[in-house]
């Protein structure tokens, strides 16, 4: 139902009289914390419609889980080496066409997380991964029937479209919804989802190996729609982000929905000032950016220039820290372990029956390291993770070194030693999963400002599934070039992403994303801190325009 536009003062939703228990506020600044409530698991029972978008964002998550945890097994079974023998250890170029093959899918995810910001801003949050569902579901289909290679490698490139778009737009969601004492285990979420889709695949294809046909893995390619199907069609019954409503120019809209997911009333100061802040950054950054481009542009040449802008001055450090947690991310080695599993474990003298066993295992690993994370990000703070989880994960990355180095050609005389390299491939997973398997997910989408958010969180996962892509592609011909030296080569990077995160990481824990965006523009010109706080008193003290109310 719509209302007339008015540009006069909403005196029901504004003004010092109406909010209640108000605390003294710098409007500008956004410096009043915002508690809903408690922090932990009692806050999020309290809490169901923000839990049931979350869970529901968060399981586009688990079409990317499910493909790691299917992919791995189905490339050691007969079938389907006999379907495509591209892939079999007898062809001449297997480790190029194993690699190909598995990182079509990231290849396919980078180029979504590059186009569904454009449609993420014009069309909504939720509606763009509705769109990701249908590259998905295509792609999903096209795997499934695949006679041959190359069409199997052109669905898998297709349907990474759907799941690079569904991982980007996942977080994107949950951080716009979520309340700030809350955000950062929701965002977790994602992780915990990519881990349970992980999970369930492996075992799901372990069971269909059994069978003679090439149903032994068809069907587990046909399944992979059934989560992406829920996100894409359940999403819709929620509300959209009260963020992209503010960019929108559709403000009440926006309390309509801060009211809905937090269920308060509007005259609840915390509603206000959430509110508020939202509404003041959304102005504020909608006037720096005309002030930016202009008026007159058209839309290729005005997403170009938003893209570029990430490279900016202004944005550079948000820039620089997004992209670099995720490839880091992704060169701690955890795609390597994750899609090979069988073929390392193998490399260290175990059986075939039991190398599939103890592959499966990783992704349980992942899943019991990510729970203490879940309930406690908020209060472990993201930077102490980021620079203590980088020595962690290095350190099991040397060990296994070295005793690969030395012990390689001789395991079935030093069988002890191959399990010690088991057990600390599973500690660095453990490590992983506490660390850089959540953050990765969590803070790109908290750094940007509303209006490069979108833009921000894609080009994350850009990083993320491009990274991805490369280690998915080398690591066959690493494990035979390399052997030992593959270990050694993750370590390295983990040591990095530790120095990295010490000098360039901020802490975000706890903060509005109104307050975080805030942080990173310290050093903003005397020009712009004016107008800061000009648009954020008149928001205070007038009101935001109501331009619609349909929600």
């Amino acid at each position: 139902m719509a209302t007339e536009i008015s540009d006069e003062k909403d005196e029901s939703c504004h003004g010092s009289d109406h909010f209640e228990n108000k605390p003294d506020v710098d409007y500008a600044h956004g410096e009043e914390d915002i508690l809903y409530e408690s922090k932990g698991i009692k806050s999020l029972i309290r809490s169901p419609y923000i839990l049931g978008a979350c869970v529901l964002a968060a399981c586009g998550g688990l079409s990317f889980g499910y493909d790691q945890g299917v992919i791995s097994l189905i490339l050691v079974m007969d079938q389907f080496r006999s379907q495509y023998p591209e892939v079999s250890p007898e062809n001449p170029h297997y480790g190029f066409n194993t690699g190909l093959m598995t990182g079509m899918l990231e290849l396919g995810a980078f180029l979504g997380c590059l186009l569904l910001p454009a449609v993420a801003d014009r069309y909504s949050r939720k509606r763009a991964l509705a769109v990701a569902t249908v590259f998905f579901c295509v792609g999903a289909i096209i795997q499934s029937a695949a006679p041959d290679y190359a069409t199997l490698v052109a669905g898998r490139a297709i349907g990474g479209v759907g799941v690079g778009s569904m991982a980007m737009g996942a977080p994107l969601y949950i951080s716009e919804v979520a309340p700030p004492n809350l955000r950062g285990s929701l965002l977790v979420m994602e992780f915990i989802s990519i881990v349970i889709g992980a999970t369930l695949s492996y075992w799901i294809t372990y069971g269909t190996r059994a069978i003679e046909s090439d149903w032994a893995f068809r069907l587990p390619f046909v399944l992979q729609m059934l989560p992406a199907l829920i996100v894409g069609i359940g999403l819709q019954f929620f509300p959209y982000s009260p963020r992209w409503l503010a960019m929108r120019e559709r403000d009440q809209d926006c309390l309509l929905a801060l009211q809905k997911l937090r269920r308060l009333p509007e005259t609840d100061h915390r509603i206000q000032a959430e509110w508020n802040g939202i509404i003041s950054e959304v102005k504020f950054q909608k006037e720096m950016k005309l002030r930016e481009y202009g008026v007159e542009h058209s839309f290729i040449s005005l997403e170009i220039k938003e893209w570029a802008s990430l490279f900016s001055q202004k944005y550079f450090r948000q820039t620089v820290v997004a992209l670099g947690v995720n490839f880091f991310q992704q060169f701690s080695g955890i795609c390597a372990f994750v899609y090979y599993a069988p073929t390392f474990i193998l490399a260290l003298g175990q059986s075939y029956e039991m190398s599939l066993i103890l592959s499966g295992m990783i992704n349980v690993c992942q899943f019991v390291g990510v729970i203490p994370t879940f309930f406690h990000l908020d209060q472990m703070g993201r930077r102490k993770i980021a620079i203590f989880g980088g020595i962690a994960m290095s350190i099991p990355h040397f060990v296994v070194s070295g005793i690969v180095g030395r012990f390689e050609d001789s395991w079935s005389q030093h069988k002890a030693m191959g399990w010690v390299c088991i057990a600390f491939i599973y500690l660095y997973v453990l490590t992983y999963a506490v660390t850089y398997g959540p953050l990765a997910w969590a803070l790109p989408a908290e750094i940007f400002p509303s209006h490069k958010r979108a833009k921000g969180v894609g080009a994350a996962a850009a990083m993320n599934w491009l990274a991805n892509f490369i280690v998915g592609v080398v690591v066959p011909q690493m494990l035979i070039s390399l052997r030992w030296g593959t270990y050694l080569f993750f370590g390295c990077f983990c040591l990095a992403a530790s120095v990295f995160s010490f000098f360039l990481v901020p802490e975000t824990a706890g903060k509005s994303l109104e307050q975080v965006a805030v942080s990173f523009g310290a050093n903003m010109g005397m020009e712009e801190e004016e107008l800061r706080n000009q648009i954020a008193n008149q928001v205070h003290y007038q009101g935001p325009l109501v331009k619609d109310t349909v929600l």
